[in-house]
């Protein structure tokens, strides 16, 4: 008798990420695909929908809350997980409202994911609720706007409209914490 293996989708466009993680999952007896954007996940899906999915949130392209309704779609009993390096509680209630089961912030290991999916319909960590800092809204910006500009701080400070030098310190600086 052949033995099946749990499918998982993991969908995230850094490579490097995607390939470590798919060969962890792998590990612990997954059979894994991987895509690096939403059309080549959706394309997946179509051919065998998952019975499990990482996506992570932010991509080239649609979003992994796009992809969340999409995968949805095709089929509603695939259990999706969010990843994010960009932990926000408006994006954690709009992926769990779409049908996430847990939204986890990146750096994440894979026993934290499997976890997160044991967890599944266990009663939710509160998330927290407390109104972040000034400071930390203002690092998490330029966070997401030096990726967006690929680590460019000259690009980064014209859309920010700012000296180059003030944003320099300011990316430097550690994140803070509340």
């Amino acid at each position: 008798m052949v033995e099946s293996r749990p499918t998982l989708l993991l969908v995230d466009d850094d490579g490097v990420y995607r390939e470590r993680l798919a060969k962890a999952m792998t590990a612990r007896g997954y059979e894994v695909r991987t895509a690096a954007d939403t059309e080549a996940a959706v394309a997946l899906a179509e051919a065998e929908s998952p019975e499990l999915a990482v996506l992570d949130l932010r991509m080239p392209g649609e979003s992994g809350l796009d992809l969340l309704r999409r995968l949805k779609a095709i089929d509603p009993t695939t259990k999706i997980l969010m990843l994010t390096g960009y932990g926000s509680i408006a994006t954690a209630l709009e992926a769990v409202r779409l049908g996430a089961v847990h939204y986890l912030t990146k750096p994440v290991d894979v026993d934290e994911i499997l976890a997160a999916f044991d967890r599944e319909g266990a009663p939710a960590e509160p998330l927290d609720t407390e109104t972040p800092s000034l400071a930390r809204v203002e690092w998490e910006h330029i966070q997401r706007v030096l990726n967006d500009c690929e680590g460019n701080l000259s690009e980064a400070a014209r859309r920010l409209g700012m000296h180059r030098r003030s944003l320099q310190r300011k990316a430097d600086r550690k994140r803070p914490i509340k």
